[in-house]
């Protein structure tokens, strides 16, 4: 379970407050995958980012009672001096798992040759994605984290084999995803909410969650 309880964030842009969540409390069970709508600059990455643990909240508590996946694309935990390889191996360790199955794993899924084994700082932005992406399903989480801003490969084959991996997964996990567009969240959620101007208003359907947000446009 992944529970906000009167969380508020916001940030001071240099001339005013942007108030990102005020006073928010929902809750995602197991089992129960979660759409959000929201337009660009409302504050889409930083909702992801504090449900992964990443950014703390101004106030409130945040509740993470199963194994809560990184935002897909997030390259924070990757060293860029050291190579695909070392990196997965590494992360392999923190995550209590087998280091040399995470870094075969990832050296297929990826499919980036010899810059595997090169630092992640010589890697292009594509090749970074495609390693990122393949390090967070490397790991088994019971909730998995989407942004839709998280950076794109355009790879067929890469696309084809990620994308047949995590459907396999989300038939048994979570998954909480934003995006600006509706049809990006039908292929993983029923349920949605949208967030606009600090407000999530959430529904038991994607339809009406979809009415409120293209009233809004």
């Amino acid at each position: 379970m992944l529970e906000f309880a009167n969380v508020s964030k916001s940030f001071w842009t240099g001339q005013r407050r942007k108030v990102i969540l005020e006073d928010a409390s929902f809750r995602v069970e197991m089992g129960q995958s979660l759409g959000i709508l929201a337009s660009n600059g409302t504050g889409k990455t930083t909702l992801i980012n504090m449900m992964a643990g990443l950014e703390k909240p101004d106030e409130g508590r945040i509740t993470r009672s199963c194994r809560v996946s990184f935002p897909l694309g997030f390259m924070g935990g990757v060293v860029p001096r050291h190579s695909g390889r070392e990196n997965s191996r590494y992360i392999a360790r923190l995550y209590g798992l087998d280091p040399d199955h995470v870094e075969a794993f990832c050296r297929w899924m990826a499919g980036i040759g010899e810059y595997f084994d090169m630092p992640v700082g010589t890697y292009s932005q594509g090749m970074r994605a495609r390693l990122s992406f393949s390090l967070m399903l490397a790991l088994d989480f019971d909730l998995y984290l989407i942004d839709e801003g998280m950076p794109q490969t355009t790879d067929v084959a890469f696309n084809r084999r990620a994308g047949e991996v995590l459907r396999e997964r989300l038939e048994t996990t979570t998954v909480v995803i934003v995006s600006h567009q509706a049809a990006v969240l039908e292929r993983f959620v029923r349920q949605a909410g949208v967030l606009r101007d600090g407000r999530l208003h959430l529904f038991d359907t994607l339809e009406e969650a979809r009415e409120l947000y293209d009233y809004g446009h």
